[in-house]
């Protein structure tokens, strides 16, 4: 066995230190990360701190931008954190949204003439459907089979881009679009109510904080969240207690399919007005940072889904702005998430090199 240099022993108390140093260390590396990539772009460091961070708030129709990016990664980052409690890794939020931006098209699609009420509330309904029923895929195959949820909800959120693919570009494909792969415009009763006037903003946003709301009584006072969280904690004591790990595999990703899928309904909905190649610029797995990030948390989950949100926002910003590359979003958000990871390790172990080995032994030979 190799000897590493190393100990890492556990502190006492760090898990209580962990809910604010580690997420405000993380975001601070960010910050700074934010303005070396660009300052390396010949952005000037001050323009790009401007850009990244705070040219998302100078304007109205920037906050509105920003609450609405909110939205989603706070919907799908709430349901995922009930799983991640448990245990249960659904990393495909993402092609959950897809199958929900689908189902919820259906309906317009195939009824654009409709003016009637019942429209938003069937979109959200075949939406929320249509991504649990990807969800369950994944849920079917780890009770039956015992495959891994995190490799089968990966791949299918590549089969859920394919399929938005074809779609759009056949059987869903606007005929009178100049053959561009998009559906037909919705109509005024597909979309969601605006909260702002002079910005994209709307109704979504109010969704989400229900849902941050649901999720804070669903972890902290019901039974079924505290049965899940002791699945996570302690799988043997939960079996012990007769806790069902089918149950909580079901249940964790169905919620996060459900979630997932309101999210994709509301882009189509919203921002977008029909389905398109492209209906989210990755919120299914920025919602996986935002979950972590927010320390599996509600409230923690609420901040750190506005804060990513100013990450797309002020990515957008810098690419008009100072023909900065879309990439460096992606880039902030996976240096957001290693960042998180490395101050918890700081912040709840404690991580000391180890002596040499002939010192040890000169040690334990004093010592008898």
């Amino acid at each position: 066995m190799t000897r590493t240099p190393w100990t890492i022993e556990p502190r006492l108390g760090g898990a209580g230190r962990s809910v604010l140093i580690a997420p405000v260390a993380a975001m601070s590396v960010t910050v700074l990360i934010g303005a070396a990539i660009t300052s390396s772009l010949g952005v000037s460091p001050l323009r790009a701190l401007y850009f990244l961070y705070i040219a998302p708030f100078s304007t109205l129709f920037n906050f509105g931008e920003v609450l609405l990016k909110t939205a989603p990664l706070l919907l799908i980052a709430q349901a995922l954190a009930i799983g991640f409690r448990a245990k249960i890794w659904n990393v495909g939020g993402e092609g959950q949204l897809i199958l929900g931006a689908i189902g919820g098209s259906l309906l317009p699609i195939f009824f654009n003439d409709s003016d009637s009420m019942l429209m938003l509330p069937g979109m959200i309904a075949l939406g929320m459907t249509c991504g649990m029923l990807w969800a369950a895929i994944a849920a079917w195959l780890r009770v039956r089979f015992n495959a891994n949820e995190i490799l089968v909800t990966l791949m299918l959120n590549s089969i859920a881009l394919q399929l938005l693919y074809y779609l759009v570009s056949g059987p869903l494909r606007d005929s009178t679009g100049y053959n561009f792969p998009q559906s037909v415009q919705f109509p005024d009763s597909a979309m969601l109510p605006l909260l702002i006037t002079g910005t994209r903003l709307n109704a979504s946003l109010l969704v989400g904080l229900a849902a941050t709301a649901f999720a804070w009584f669903f972890v902290e006072r019901s039974m079924i969240g505290y049965k899940l969280e002791v699945g996570g904690a302690a799988p043997n004591a939960a079996r012990y207690a007769g806790f069902s790990e089918t149950h909580a595999v079901w249940l964790s990703l169905l919620i996060g399919g459900a979630a997932a899928g309101l999210a994709g309904v509301f882009e189509v909905a919203g921002p977008l007005g029909q389905l398109q190649r492209v209906v989210s610029p990755g919120y299914g797995f920025a919602a996986i940072i935002v979950a972590f990030l927010g320390g599996l948390n509600p409230l923690g989950i609420l901040f750190a889904a506005v804060f990513v949100a100013v990450i797309f926002v002020g990515g957008d910003i810098s690419q008009t702005s100072a023909g900065v590359p879309y990439a460096v979003n992606t880039i902030l958000q996976g240096v957001l998430l290693v960042s998180y990871i490395a101050a918890r390790l700081f912040v709840d172990y404690r991580v000391r090199l180890r002596a040499p080995l002939r010192f040890e032994r000169a040690q334990l030979q004093w010592r008898h």
